[in-house]
């Protein structure tokens, strides 16, 4: 790939709004160098009206959720039966409709600006739980697809043996589960990074993964410094059977079995003791929020605050895809905590953004993604600050207008690598996203 000059117009740099920025993209897909004050464009550079920021991350994803949109909204319910819709959708995946899927979904991400997509990944075998002739086929479409649709992907694999406490798999979840976590192991470790995706692991809960099986998947990531996530009390239901079964509650027992850690991320980490918000700060273990998909099925409110303060680095996701909009996370998790406190002000716009990208790159193992600075990936979107939800606020508030006012229709441009992916609200790759968002889902129902 040629040497690149871009031209922002503002860019956001971690700490401030920086007027007329040149940055060049270098061969290697990294920003080369990065130059403030530059009133207007060097010749030959590429223009990027608006507000310039890291590529946002969203690090937890369940991509085949994306068919469930709206259809989960009609009446009432709780989380255990939508898991019952969710299930209904999982039995149609083939290797190839969770191609195409992926594929949309990945590419409406990109046009969110969403440029790295942490990918919570369960669904491994066919219907009835037999391995296909390739047994990572489902997990070698979601890599593909990312690819296909111009963003990078951490793949966490994901361990799912239970249908709770040692329970056997209900039939619904035989597509899931590899029979113990050393055959886990053993599959994915046949999994191999390239250029736009790694390689993590995740273990789907407490009560999918016996506990003397915790440390198998612990140690995987371990040997391989790559990243562990886990959904972590997301339900209260979770905590009081993880108390009838170990005593204990679920931050507990990953602890015990050495789960916890800087590369760890616990997923919604909802309802939590003073004792799990101490024990998740003082081992670094991150905390990824997903507030659209934690209010949408009812779930709580998480106290990402705490855990902040308790040494817990926060990541944003968008989970069940109820929206693709890493904006609205970042205003949700604040305005939830106003919400709960009846106090404003729990995070500034920068720390808000710097948790949908430097911080939620990290979590996916990509610490030298999400800031605008030479040497990091060339991986960076453009927010438009003049459509009718952002025009008016001054330049230098562009932080506060991106999180406060901004969605994912004011996306503009998506660069990845250095690669122009969404340009002018376009996607590059993906000519007609909701027409491939509307036939992958068509082709999953039963």
């Amino acid at each position: 790939m040629p040497v690149k000059t871009y031209w922002l117009e503002h860019a956001w740099l971690g700490t401030h709004v920086e007027p007329g920025v040149a940055l060049e993209t270098g061969a290697d897909g990294r920003i080369g160098a990065l130059r403030t004050g530059v009133e207007t464009p060097p010749p030959g550079a590429e223009v990027l009206r608006g507000l310039t920021v890291p590529g946002l991350a969203n690090a937890h994803s369940h991509a085949f959720h994306r068919a469930l949109r709206s259809l989960v909204q009609v009446g009432s319910g709780t989380f255990w039966t939508w898991r019952e819709f969710m299930y209904q959708v999982a039995q149609n995946l083939t290797p190839e409709t969770y191609f195409d899927l992926a594929r949309a979904v990945y590419a409406e991400m990109a046009l969110a600006g969403i440029t790295n997509v942490g990918e919570f990944h369960y669904v491994h075998h066919a219907r009835g739980g037999a391995p296909y002739a390739d047994p990572n086929a489902m997990g070698e479409a979601l890599i593909e697809a990312a690819a296909a649709a111009g963003i990078r992907i951490t793949l966490l694999d994901t361990a799912y043996l239970s249908s709770g406490f040692g329970e056997a798999p209900n039939p619904h979840q035989l597509r899931f589960s590899d029979g113990t976590a050393d055959a886990w192991a053993e599959r994915v470790s046949a999994l191999k990074p390239r250029g736009h995706a790694l390689i993590g692991a995740a273990i789907h809960s407490v009560r999918a993964v016996p506990a003397d099986q915790l440390a198998t998947v612990a140690r995987w990531a371990q040997e391989r410094q790559a990243p562990l996530h886990v959904h972590l009390s997301e339900q209260t239901a979770e905590n009081e059977a993880c108390q009838a079964a170990h005593g204990r509650t679920p931050t507990q027992l990953l602890a015990d079995h050495g789960v916890l850690g800087p590369r760890t991320t616990g997923v919604h980490n909802t309802h939590l003791t003073d004792g799990d918000i101490a024990l998740l700060g003082g081992t670094t273990t991150g905390t990824c929020m997903c507030p659209t998909t934690e209010r949408d099925l009812a779930d709580g409110i998480g106290p990402a605050g705490r855990l902040q303060h308790a040494g817990s680095p926060l990541s944003l996701g968008s989970d069940s895809h109820a929206v693709i909009d890493l904006l609205e996370e970042a205003r949700a998790m604040e305005l939830d905590e106003r919400l709960r406190s009846r106090t404003r002000g729990h995070w500034t716009a920068n720390a808000l953004l710097t948790a949908a990208t430097a911080d939620g790159h990290a979590a996916l193992g990509l610490a030298d993604a999400g800031r605008l600075e030479a040497g990091a990936l060339a991986d960076f979107t453009t927010i438009a600050l003049d459509s009718v939800r952002t025009a008016g606020p001054l330049p230098r508030l562009g932080a506060e207008t991106a999180v406060f006012a901004a969605t994912a229709s004011d996306v503009r441009h998506t660069v990845v690598g250095g690669r122009h992916i969404v340009r002018d609200g376009a996607h590059t790759l993906v000519p007609d996203v909701p027409s491939a968002l509307a036939e992958s889902i068509a082709a999953l129902r039963g």
